[in-house]
């Protein structure tokens, strides 16, 4: 338990200086992307072990879907205002989506063919 808190603390504590950092620059980033970025910068600076990180961050990712439900919620209350440009919002979706497994698909054949140089 103690682990799981002192855990918790450590991202959470990534998210604060995300939180920060969105207050003193003036771009339109969110303040969780910032957070994000740092602590990978940290773990890939071998500042933050994965060992320090990896119980919470299983536990984030196994109720993920349960902190996607406000935001449908918000989502549903303003669909007067989603209605009139649902098209645009599909296409965006679909394009976006298809972007996605585009670059997914070759980070993967990269990372695959490097791994088979190495052996």
């Amino acid at each position: 338990m103690i682990n799981y808190l002192r855990q918790g603390l450590l991202i959470f504590g990534f998210t604060l200086l995300g939180e920060a950092l969105q207050m003193l620059l003036p771009l339109p980033i969110p303040a969780a992307i910032y957070g994000l970025v740092f602590l990978f910068l940290a773990l890939c600076l071998k500042l933050v072990k994965v060992e320090h990180v990896k119980e919470f961050s299983g536990f984030l990712l196994t109720i993920m879907p349960l902190l996607f439900v406000a935001p449908t919620v918000n989502l549903l209350e303003s669909w007067g205002l989603l209605l009139p440009n649902i098209g645009w919002i599909l296409l965006l979706i679909a394009a976006s989506t298809i972007l996605v497994f585009g670059v997914s698909g070759i980070v993967c054949q990269a990372v695959c063919k490097k791994e088979d140089d190495h052996e």
